[in-house]
């Protein structure tokens, strides 16, 4: 199956290598990945402003950019997967490009197991982990198991369990900024919680999510790293050598 790959403008520019290792988990899955160079935001950080002409111009370049094909558009963020889902259609309301396209838009963890019936990737990370469920993909785009399953294939990993694990990072995309005090205060709560279950990575589905817990871990001088589960996914089972010629 031929998919379009939509990396998002944080992993475009903060985390690329999120962006490698999806491409190579949804090649291991059997897919031919497409890269578009053209893409640039999804138009989000304008939309949650309230700068709807910005984002509506960004909506309709987005449109642009994808309607020749007709192949599933795979993201691998709940927030910006939810932006072209939901709003991107409302941006554009008599643009049936634009419902098409939109219609096409897939999270990656849903992806991966509602659309292609995949769980075992292959993948082996021997670490501790807890799971944070971001916001966006849970309420929004109404994620539930998908990363649970995708996980639990996962050689090696032992899942800890995590306190209120579907509760807010308190990241928020602008919220951070316009409420920094509120939001350091959900985030430490949440911090608190990760560093009682005593994990050696955070895993999340949404990057924004993980820079934010990431740099709290940091400040605090905790060796807790953040992982993508992309990045989990993407870190292939070792092959068994061949035999040797007799």
């Amino acid at each position: 199956m031929e998919v379009e790959l939509f990396v998002t403008c944080l992993v475009d520019g903060l985390c690329p290598e999120v962006g490698t290792a999806t491409a190579q988990v949804l090649e291991r899955a059997g897919c031919e990945v497409v890269f578009n160079p053209q893409q640039t935001c999804c138009g989000q950080p304008a939309f949650n402003t309230g700068l709807t002409l910005e984002a509506r111009d960004l909506a309709r370049k987005f449109v642009i950019d994808y309607r020749q094909s007709a192949a599933p558009i795979v993201v691998p963020s709940g927030s910006c997967a939810d932006m072209l889902t939901h709003h991107l259609p409302q941006l554009l309301p008599d643009d049936e490009d634009a419902r098409t396209v939109s219609n096409r838009v897939t999270e990656l963890t849903a992806f991966l197991v509602d659309v292609l019936g995949v769980t075992d990737l292959g993948a082996v990370c021997e670490t501790k982990a807890v799971y944070h469920y971001s916001c966006h993909g849970l309420r929004n785009l109404g994620l539930s198991d998908q990363a649970d399953q995708l996980l639990a294939g996962v050689a090696g990993l032992e899942r800890v369990p995590l306190a209120e694990d579907r509760e807010c990072c308190g990241f928020g995309g602008l919220f951070s900024m316009e409420m920094p005090d509120v939001s350091a205060a959900i985030m430490n709560t949440k911090l608190d919680l990760i560093e009682q279950a005593d994990p050696e990575v955070i895993v999340g589905g949404d990057v924004s999510c993980l820079l934010h817990l990431e740099g709290g871990m940091q400040r605090r001088g905790s060796p807790i790293a953040v992982k993508h589960i992309a990045e989990v996914l993407a870190q292939q089972r070792l092959s068994s050598q061949s035999a040797s010629p007799g």
